[in-house]
């Protein structure tokens, strides 16, 4: 298994604007070979900005790789800026990419 991660600095008062972004958007991830599970993830908060993560996991890398190879993965970041231009952001996402060497799971673990 592959997890893809990105890091957002999302700025004090755009967290709101943010995951509107996210839960308005088109993913096309549901059509992707590979695709296991996504998580938009909200961390802590620091002086100047609020900490997200996004994370999917993929059944290997190459399935990753592809996803961002493809024309599913464009449309759905073409869409993915704020509408009215101001960036949400202090500085770029940070992507963090992690090959899974162990894994362990409660069979009747709630979703």
């Amino acid at each position: 298994m592959f997890i893809a991660m990105n890091r957002f600095q999302v700025k004090i008062g755009s967290e709101a604007a943010f995951e509107t972004v996210w839960r308005t958007r088109e993913s096309y991830l549901s059509s992707m070979a590979g695709f296991v599970e996504f998580h938009l993830l909200k961390g802590p908060v620091a002086e100047d900005h609020t900490l997200y993560s996004s994370h999917t996991a993929w059944v290997d890398k190459a399935a990753f790789e592809a996803w961002t190879k493809s024309e599913e993965f464009r449309r759905a970041h073409a869409r993915a800026d704020n509408k009215t231009g101001e960036s949400l952001y202090l500085g770029h996402p940070k992507f963090e990419g992690f090959e899974v060497i162990l894994s362990e799971r409660k069979s009747s673990a709630a979703a």
